[in-house]
């Protein structure tokens, strides 16, 4: 039995992206509580690597009120449940206007488990082709660009990179290039 229990739910507002509900729970010693959740569908980052070299995308990011650099991440819209491998080639896609030959998922990841319900597929993207991105309105300011690894280690550590799923990415990529 879970610690805590929904005892009921209420939409508080929804748009094409995400969902807020307002939980209302029971603990487990029996006391009332509650929980506000952001529900968004589940996306896709992918690490395009060709050598020693990874592309990323730089773009504003409305909430922080900053332009960013991280991986090539998204969801689909209306709220749409994608296969997450099918996700994965549309972003890289759509962001950077890369193909890959190859795309292999290298681990599961969870936004701000104690916020939203929303995971994230992490794939490798390998054998690379370059084609024109096929950007979404929100993307019409994104820049793209190579990095050496060396220089994207520099990038998280000097916190020029503060995208907590591109750093979690990074993790699981050096992990999957151990086993």
């Amino acid at each position: 039995m879970d610690p805590v229990q929904r005892v009921a739910t209420r939409e508080v507002y929804r748009n094409n992206w995400m969902t807020v509900r307002e939980d209302t729970t029971r603990r487990a010693d029996g006391s009332p509580g509650i929980y506000g959740v952001i529900d968004k569908p589940t996306y896709a980052l992918v690490i395009p690597l060709a050598g020693d070299r990874m592309h990323l995308v730089e773009q504003f990011r409305y909430p922080v009120g900053a332009r960013r650099w991280e991986f090539v991440q998204g969801t689909a819209p209306d709220l749409a449940e994608v296969p997450p491998a099918e996700l994965a080639r549309r972003e890289l896609r759509e962001e950077t206007g890369l193909r890959a030959e190859t795309m292999t998922e290298i681990g599961l990841l969870e936004v701000a488990p104690g916020l939203t319900s929303q995971r994230g597929h992490v794939y490798l993207a390998t054998g690379l082709t370059e084609g024109e991105p096929e950007r979404e309105p929100e993307e019409q300011d994104m820049r793209t660009a190579w990095f050496g690894r060396n220089e994207v280690e520099k990038m998280i550590a000097s916190g020029e990179i503060l995208d907590a799923q591109t750093i979690a990415a990074y993790t699981l990529l050096v992990l999957h290039e151990r086993r």
